[in-house]
């Protein structure tokens, strides 16, 4: 594998061609701002990949370990955080960001795999453990191509491997791929609503409608049977009789 290689998940492609991902001048600069936490304890590499990220109008906050990544989202219990009070510094390109992380809303988290305390690996399977930060896109950055360790990341949820040095094309393709994917959820959240709305509209409707009266036999339909069924069966009285009738025309 080249320098510069990237493993992924190979529904990745998929999912970005199917959106037109041209620039749309008219769009609205904050609602296409993606927010990345970048996780790397050497100095140098988290400035060149937040460089690379603001270049790509993304908005970073950088930390310098994976405890100071669950620090920041509020993932930590009390013994993790006496773990992590040595690596609490961070640092944000918003004013906003530095002065508080409640309510942070992060979209995409990049991290280094090797860093000592807690590896990118370590920080990966805390994500996808918590039920607030599973669905949040993490990218693996290593500058040793070790497959069986490429393949424990993307086994446990990782979207993608990238191999160091990062280049600016990497950013920015990953910036397109959040974008696309965040416009597919969008589009499923409507057809969920819309099939809910449809749902509730539907029950409303049957349960206004008034209830179905079944209408009562008319004596036309009635058999034969039925008619006489609830009488006892009529014998001919003594007037009809033949033999009566027989002896009064004798006797007259």
């Amino acid at each position: 594998m080249g320098s510069n290689s990237i493993v992924s998940n190979r529904w990745m492609s998929e999912k970005m061609n199917c959106l037109d991902l041209s620039p749309n001048s008219n769009s609205d600069n904050e609602e296409e701002e993606v927010h990345v936490l970048a996780v790397d304890d050497s100095l140098i590499d988290r400035k060149v990949i937040e460089r690379l990220l603001k270049i790509s109008s993304c908005k970073v906050t950088a930390v310098d370990s994976g405890w100071g990544a669950l620090k920041l989202l509020g993932l930590l219990d009390d013994d993790e955080e006496d773990k992590s009070s040595s690596s609490s510094s961070s640092s944000s390109s918003s004013s906003s960001s530095s002065a508080g992380f409640e309510g942070l809303k992060v979209d995409l988290i990049i991290t280094d795999y090797c860093m000592p305390g807690m590896t990118g690996y370590e920080l990966l399977k805390k994500i996808k453990e918590s039920s607030s930060f599973r669905e949040i896109p993490v990218v693996i950055m290593s500058s040793e191509n070790v497959m069986a360790r490429i393949d424990r990341c993307l086994e446990e949820g990782a979207e993608e491997f990238i191999a160091k040095p990062v280049k600016l094309s990497d950013v920015k393709r990953l910036r397109d791929y959040y974008m696309a994917t965040r416009e597919i959820r969008s589009v499923q959240s409507s057809v969920n609503v819309n099939k809910r709305k449809l749902q509730e509209s539907f029950d409303v409707s049957t349960s206004s409608s008034p209830p179905s009266i079944s209408p009562s036999p008319s004596p036309s339909s009635a058999s034969p049977q039925s008619l006489f069924s609830s009488s006892a069966p009529c014998s001919p009285s003594s007037l009809d009789s033949p033999t009566r009738r027989i002896k009064m025309t004798s006797f007259d």
